[in-house]
């Protein structure tokens, strides 16, 4: 896409649903729907710059989210040693892509990524120019599927980016900073301008990889220790003997670490939480 942005596009203009409409020389090839939260990159250089990020390791699987116009993709398509899949719920991006790059039939999941069931059955890897309106919801997913994605490399608003690759102490620190590091290595990689993209977005956005870990923390029940989280951050104001009395034991609501806020504790502090719950069961 950022190619075909260069060289052939010629203007573009809202409809009453304010979605973009992207003019080019020859015809019209697509809208960039607003209720998708479309912002597609147009900068080449940082398509390129973000595919260089993933880590390539042939022979392996690739997952690309929502390659919308194709702007990462036809870098991805030119991996050797990957086996491509892409998933993208807007037919119209579906029918652009089949006709603009052969070799992707075949390789798209017409579907919500959010209720896609896992596209591969080995390990994988993801990468994705992520939709920002479900960016965080796409993180869960991801924590879904963790035993089997090696690593992600995502685009997100950089307030987001920054939230979740945040350490405890910062008020940004968070339910995702949490869970995700939990389970991964987060690392932020690089600042994205906003006019990098069509249309622009009215903020920045960052690139964040998530180096998987294999579960360093044997963590075997996800649900529970996403609970615990949840309810420690819900209510970050208050002192965890506060905010998770509806979820531990009172025996464990004793101990001296329940008199810190949500946002005091390392990942490893909310690991030992989970372990005495568990503990606290038998």
């Amino acid at each position: 896409m950022a190619l075909i942005y260069i060289t052939l596009f010629k203007s573009a203009s809202k409809n009453t649903f304010g979605d973009w409409r992207l003019n080019f020389d020859f015809c019209t090839m697509y809208t960039l729907k607003k209720s998708l939260g479309q912002h597609f990159l147009h900068d080449e250089q940082m398509c390129k710059k973000i595919v260089a990020q993933l880590t390539v390791k042939p022979p392996m699987n690739v997952l690309e989210v929502g390659p919308g116009g194709g702007a990462i993709t036809k870098y991805l398509l030119e991996l050797e040693g990957v086996n491509y899949k892409a998933i993208e719920i807007d037919t119209e991006k579906v029918d652009y892509l089949n006709k603009t790059y052969p070799s992707i039939q075949g390789k798209i999941i017409t579907q919500d990524i959010l209720k896609a069931e896992m596209p591969f059955d080995d390990h994988f890897s993801v990468i994705g120019n992520f939709p920002y309106n479900i960016s965080s919801p796409i993180l869960f997913k991801v924590l879904e599927w963790e035993p089997f994605t090696d690593e992600v490399i995502g685009m997100f608003q950089k307030e987001v980016a920054l939230r979740v690759a945040a350490g405890p102490g910062s008020k940004t620190y968070g339910i995702l900073s949490v869970l995700m590091q939990a389970f991964f290595k987060v690392e932020f990689l690089l600042e994205v301008h906003e006019n990098c993209f069509i249309p622009p977005p009215k903020v920045k956005s960052g690139v964040l990889r998530f180096t998987n870990l294999g579960n360093p923390h044997n963590i075997n029940d996800k649900r529970k220790f996403m609970i615990i989280v949840k309810a420690a951050f819900n209510q970050r104001r208050k002192t965890l003997r506060n905010a998770l009395k509806s979820v531990m034991p009172p025996a464990i609501l004793e101990d001296k670490i329940m008199e810190k806020r949500a946002e005091q504790l390392a990942v490893s502090d909310f690991v030992a939480l989970y372990e005495r719950y568990f503990n606290e069961q038998k």
